[in-house]
Order: C-alpha cells, then structure tokens, then sequence
C-alpha cells in the first residue's frame, strides 16, 4: 500500500463496516458456545469489551503510523518495526499457522452435516473414516484453487448467503417460535446462571472458543487509511460491530443449548441437532427439510474455506518476497496462485488432520482440542501485537499517525494491558480440560494441545535462523490489499492482507 498519506479516503462508515461484519455469524461455533449455556453472554462481553476493542484500536494506529505501509503492512510490519524482523516474521507465521488447524475444525463440522443427511454417523464419529473425509474435502477445495480465485469471491458469496446466512436467520426465527409456544428449555434462567463460576478453571476454559469468534479483526484495521473521518468512524463502527457480535452470537449459542440436551450435544453436528430437535418440534414429518438444510449448511461452509485456501497464505508469501523463506516459495503458477505455499500447507493441513483425529480420539475432544489449539496459535501472535504497540506507545511515540487512541499515553497503556492480560488468560486457561468432556479424555486432550503447541512456537525461530544462514534475495515489496480488493463475506480471521504479486511487475497482482 502506498503511504498513508497518500491513500484517498473515499470508504464510509457502512463500507467500512462491511469489510468485517461476516465475522459476527460463526455458525460453526453455536454448538461451542452452547456448551456454556447462558454463561456465554458474559464470555462474549468479555472478550468482546476487553479483548476485540483493545485488539480493533490498538491495530488501527499502528496500522497509520507513517511509512509502515510501504512494505505491505500488516501484523508483519508492525510487530517488525517494534520487536524486530525475527518476531515479525514469528506473528505472521502464527496469523497464517492458526489457519491450518481451523480448516480441519471447520471440516469436522462439514462432515457431521454430512453424516446427518447421509445417514451416515461413522462420517462424524470413527476416527478413520473422518481422517479421510477430511482429506477429500480439504484437497478438493485446495486443488480447486489452483486454476485462480476468479469464480472464487462470487462463490463464497453465494455459499455465505445460503449456507450461513439463510440458515443463521431460519434457525433464530425458529428458536424464537420455540420459546414463545412453551417449548422445553434445556437450560434454567438464575442470577448465577449468568456468571460463571471462577473457582471452577474447568467451566472457564470454553473462553477461548468466544475469543476465535472475536479473532482477525486487524486485518479489517490496516483499511482505516481509506475510511473517512477516522477519528469518529472507525470507534463506532467497531462498538457496533461487538453489539452485534455479542447479540447474535448470544442468539445462536443460546439457540441450539435450549433445545439440545447437554448429553448430546456434538460440537461438530450441533447446528443440525438444533434445528432437528425445533422442526419435529412443529411438524414430526419434516425431518426431510432438516437434511435440506443440513447440506446447505454444510456447502455453504465449503464455499467458505474455498475462499480461505489462499487468503492466509498472502501473508507467508509476502514474507517469501522479503527473502524470509526459501525462493521456491516465491513461485507461482499462470494463474498466479503461489502453488508451493498452498502445497506445503496442505501438507500442514493433513498433518494436523491425523494428530486430531487420531489423538483427539472421540468426536467432541478432537473438535475442542482443534479449537483451543487455533486460539493458542493465534494468541501467541497477539502477545508480540500488544507488546509491540506498547513499545510504539513508549518508545516511538514521535512517529506521525493519522490515527491514535484517545487519551494519551495512560489511555493507550490501559487498553493495551486489557487486551494483554485477556490473551494471557485465554492461553493458560485453554490448558485446563473442559468440564463438558469426559475426564477419561482429558489426557488426550492435553497431550495434543501441549505437544503441538510447543513444536509450533519453535517453527519460525527456526525456519528465521535458517534464513540468517541461507539469505535469500526478494523479488519484490510487499503491497498491501485495498477496500476494494476484499470479498466482504470471507471473515478477516482467513482474508489475508497481501496482493500476490507473481514477478517483479508490481502491476501484475491478484
């Protein structure tokens, strides 16, 4: 992107608030937050307060600070011009490593609508045949991509609006049909129903499955540059996008828990046991329209990670042309799809395919243990953002920003330690086993969140000692993706933030 004084500011508040509002309809997570009950209205204020707002604002001046545009921006620049290249390079690789393990979760929930209207529960429950079902869907939508992301967009559009959107509005409106005809609830409303339980870490350890909800907005920050009147556009549009997320999310989550038994809820198949359970509650002949929507769901949600194979790869590829990475990474093919990179995380992808399924062993642990392990990833990113926006606070506070949180330099701190402690908290909470598995899987479970989450923190300071022997030469900067060059329905969790440039013509971008 050009510098940021330089970038026209033609994007309003609506534009600018669409460029992140698919965030707030997480179909895949109902389930998760489900397993909280009505504690989930105060995780997502929570982490929606004190976690998302800090992350929002706190990304935003970063991202106007004059000249950390010009290599293509993002948490890579940033982290890089505060802690340094090697831990710049260290968030990018968890921004883009986080995603490989949120493919197999969303999977896992392709597949248990799948099992639902194939008749077929082995699909969602026996680990070898889930491996597989995760490989076929994950290589189909990988390979598919190979031709270029042209249809792509429209695509996942189309997917968002029948199998997110269409759904998420049907199973609200049933939900709400269900409460006001005296359908029975399968949770209880108390005072301390609301709070959980603080003594109890077991109970608290679903916090991290609100936080993947809240995860990516950075990347709709770095657009702050085009937005008009920033100073005041850009908070509200972030308040009343957490409104919005708390509400619906609230909605959904408290959707499928009133009308799924604890005991059977499966975090995978979830959604389509909620609108199970409320169809035949109105007509016991409709179980044909539940497997109608359980395929839309389940389409829907392909035409979503369609649109993720490459997005988070942008980033790795951006660090490929800095020299970071081994030239063949820098290779892409007439479509101008960086071919080795979506190769090696496909690799990536089956690798963790086998350490869930396997590992996780049951249903629900390897879903959870996908989860949290998508959070930790990713938290660990988030721990290098705020401690290098305290440094940009402390130590660099001369550098010319067209944006800055309010307040001064105390303000700054305030909501940059909130937005600290919640992540600490959220990744050593997510080490405690949840209270809603059985305690036989707990060692399963802590086997595989603890061993993999070791090996990924140590990948990139390896693979950045590797490039500190082996140097590499660019092929070119960075640039940084534009308003307009957004599909607006791809969350910003999956976007990516970087043009793939596919030789050293920088007019040549996708």
């Amino acid at each position: 992107m050009a510098n940021t004084q330089q970038t026209k500011r033609n994007l309003t508040l609506f534009g600018f608030f669409s460029l992140t509002a698919s965030m707030v309809l997480t179909v895949y997570e109902y389930p998760t937050f489900a397993t909280s009950k009505l504690h989930l209205i105060f995780f997502l204020i929570l982490g929606g307060l004190f976690w998302f707002i800090p992350v929002a604002l706190c990304a935003a001046e970063m991202a106007t600070v004059n000249g950390w545009n010009n290599n293509g921006g993002g948490i890579f620049s940033w982290v890089s011009h505060t802690l340094g290249r090697r831990w710049g390079f260290a968030a990018i690789f968890f921004q883009w490593f986080q995603i490989t393990v949120g493919f197999v979760t969303m999977i896992y929930f392709i597949l248990g609508a799948f099992s639902y209207v194939l008749n077929w529960p082995a699909l969602d429950e026996k680990p070898a045949i889930k491996f597989w079902g995760v490989l076929i869907v994950f290589w189909f939508l990988t390979f598919s991509q190979f031709w270029g992301t042209k249809y792509t967009a429209y695509i996942a559009k189309t997917g968002f609006v029948i199998g997110i959107l269409i759904p998420s509005v049907t199973l609200f409106c049933l939900a709400i049909a269900y409460v006001v005809t005296g359908g029975k609830l399968q949770v209880q409303f108390s005072a301390h129903a609301f709070i959980p339980d603080f003594a109890k870490l077991n109970t608290l350890v679903v916090f991290v499955s609100f936080i993947l909800a809240y995860m990516g907005v950075e990347a709709s920050a770095s657009h702050i540059n085009e937005l008009k009147n920033p100073k005041r556009n850009y908070p509200l549009a972030m308040f009343i996008l957490v409104i919005l997320a708390i509400f619906l999310d609230t909605f959904g989550g408290f959707a499928v828990a009133a009308v799924v038994p604890q005991k059977e809820l499966s975090l995978s198949a979830g959604v389509v046991q909620a609108f199970k359970y409320l169809l035949l509650y109105f007509n016991s002949h409709l179980n044909w329209l539940v497997k109608i929507i359980a395929l839309m769901i389940a389409c829907g949600v392909m035409a979503e990670i369609s649109s993720w194979v490459i997005g988070p790869s942008r980033g790795m590829f951006a660090t490929a042309q800095q020299g970071i990475l081994p030239k063949i990474f820098q290779k892409t093919n007439k479509h101008k799809v960086p071919t080795v990179l979506i190769l090696t995380q496909g690799i990536v992808v089956t690798i963790w395919d086998a350490v869930l399924t396997f590992g996780g062993g049951s249903n629900n642990v390897s879903f959870f243990a996908a989860i949290s392990l998508t959070v930790v990833i990713y938290l660990v990113g988030y721990l290098l953002f705020f401690i290098g926006y305290l440094v940009l606070v402390f130590k660099k506070k001369d550098l010319k920003r067209t944006y800055e949180i309010p307040g001064g330099t105390v303000i700054k701190s305030i909501v940059a330690i909130c937005g600290l402690i919640v992540s600490i908290f959220a990744l050593l909470i997510s080490f405690v086993p949840p209270s809603s598995l059985p305690t036989s899987s707990h060692h399963a479970y802590l086997y595989v969140l603890i061993i993999s989450f070791v090996i990924t923190v140590l990948l990139p300071f390896l693979i950045y000692e590797y490039y500190l022997k082996h140097e590499h030469h660019s092929i070119s900067t960075p640039k940084h993706m534009l308003a307009k060059d957004i599909n607006p329905t791809t969350p910003p969790i999956a976007r990516g933030e970087h043009h793939i440039i596919a030789n050293s013509d920088e007019k040549n971008i996708q």
